[in-house]
């Protein structure tokens, strides 16, 4: 067997929280979720899920959103009602 290493790095307390609790729920330590992500990024060479960026966050909806809070702010804004739209389950 391989001689193991140690990796460090630095993360959001709460987020490392959060990953323990859902670690020990799958009944495994975060070392064990971190050597399965290695492994699989290792034998794949790739990523083992999709990574995007969330396009809420883009740069022409956020212009968007501040202009919306700015015509709100201003007095600008228009708003109707409308019937309730139902989407599909």
């Amino acid at each position: 067997m391989a001689q193991a290493v140690n990796v460090n790095f630095r993360m959001d307390a709460e987020l490392k929280k959060s990953m323990e609790q859902a670690c020990s729920e799958l009944g495994m330590s975060m070392t064990t979720a971190f050597t399965i992500f290695a492994k699989k990024v290792s034998r794949e060479k790739r990523i083992p899920f999709d990574v995007c960026v969330d396009p809420f966050y883009s740069e022409s909806n956020m212009r968007y959103l501040e202009k919306m809070v700015h015509d709100v702010q201003s007095g600008q804004a228009h708003f109707a009602e409308h019937e309730l739209i139902e989407g599909d389950e």
